[in-house]
């Protein structure tokens, strides 16, 4: 069984929790992954800043920061995502906050489960894998409108 933790500690971003679980479970069915917990904290620029500061030593805003927690029996991935950021990027790129903040959970949860973004290559597989999964859910493309 996947279990689905969400903390909002941003009120500002419109969101289906039930859509962004199903979400989640749709990921780890698509890689085989039947049993995981996977927590979600959706935050703002400030509360990124700190952790991105905290754990890797960057006092900059990210869209996302995902740590694998897992061990020998559990497999455990924290997600962290920027709903302010969300709400700025789907005005700029004319999607809804809910889909942007979707992209950023998917992006993050697909780092944990070995995808790669470091060569424009991989990057590439690993924005088309996004956008399919996206379209899936019924977010549509956001990744590559």
């Amino acid at each position: 069984m996947v279990v689905v933790q969400i903390a909002k500690n941003f009120k500002d971003i419109d969101i289906s929790l039930p859509r962004i679980k199903k979400l989640v479970r749709t990921i780890c069915n698509r890689f085989k992954l039947s049993e995981a917990i996977v927590s979600i904290a959706i935050v703002g620029d400030a509360g990124i800043r700190k952790l991105n500061k905290q754990f890797l030593n960057c006092s900059c805003s990210t869209d996302c920061l995902s740590f694998d927690l897992s061990d020998e029996s559990q497999k455990s991935f924290e997600l962290v995502v920027n709903a302010e950021r969300a709400v700025k990027e789907a005005n700029l790129r004319g999607h809804s906050s809910e889909a942007e903040l979707a992209l950023y959970i998917t992006h993050s949860l697909l780092h944990n489960l070995g995808f790669d973004d470091s060569t424009q290559e991989k990057a590439k597989k690993m924005h088309d894998t996004e956008d399919e999964i996206l379209q899936q859910i019924g977010f549509g493309l956001v990744y590559n409108p």
